[in-house]
């Protein structure tokens, strides 16, 4: 799964990255710290051009009467996600990419203290997660509509697996304008795990086990 992680660079390198017209709403940057219900970065197509735009991360079925009617839907599963109705017209007409310096996982010492670990790219600056997005509008009458997103998660590769058996579906350049509809048909063939020599890990401070921490040293080597 993925359940937490950081975009350290600016609105307009992030934009200039992906070949997208920034939003006016984006979230602060740097986030080291970016947790479930946050609003984040997501690059989708709008109008036949590539947008950033600030998306809620806990994706909303339309049947919810409010946002906390149900589960929160932060990952989908690439195995299911063409098959389960929270997320099934998403994944045909509705996905994203979700930019991202690195994300936490998290292991167990022998008694069951949460490790945190740091993982990021091994070369580059950025990750790009696959994900799926939607409209939801309220039921109360106000008619506000709230445009959330899910991460599609995958079986790990054998590296990942060493911390945790799910990892986001990473994307490369190249498969951008597939997973976005821009390259016709076949982006199922794309929810995959990333290659092994893909990401780099270490471990990091506990202080990161709180969704209220903040700031650079999050993401620091721990101190041997």
């Amino acid at each position: 799964m993925c359940g937490r992680f950081a975009l350290t660079l600016p609105h307009d390198a992030v934009a200039q990255l992906f070949e997208a017209v920034p939003s006016n709403d984006l979230p602060d940057v740097p986030n080291y710290n970016i947790c479930p219900t946050n609003s984040v970065h997501a690059v989708l197509q709008d109008g036949g051009a590539r947008r950033l735009a600030a998306l809620r991360w806990g994706f909303l079925p339309h049947w919810y009467k409010t946002p906390t009617d149900g589960p929160l839907l932060i990952n989908a599963r690439a195995e299911t996600i063409a098959e389960k109705p929270a997320f099934r017209a998403a994944c045909r007409s509705r996905r994203c990419l979700i930019p991202a310096t690195g994300f936490f996982e998290w292991t167990k010492d022998d008694a069951g203290t949460r490790l945190p670990w740091y993982i990021h790219p091994s070369q580059g600056a950025l990750l790009a997660f696959a994900g799926v997005w939607q409209d939801w509008t309220t039921k109360d009458g106000g008619g506000e509509t709230l445009r959330s997103c899910a991460i599609v998660t995958t079986a790990a590769n054998a590296p990942m697996s060493a911390i945790h058996h799910r990892m986001p579906v990473l994307l490369a350049a190249p498969d951008w304008p597939l997973w976005l509809g821009e390259a016709g048909h076949g982006a199922a063939a794309l929810m995959r795990a990333a290659p092994v020599d893909a990401l780099c890990f270490h471990r990091v401070d506990p202080a990161v086990n709180s969704n209220r921490a903040a700031g650079p040293e999050l993401i620091a080597p721990l101190a041997a």
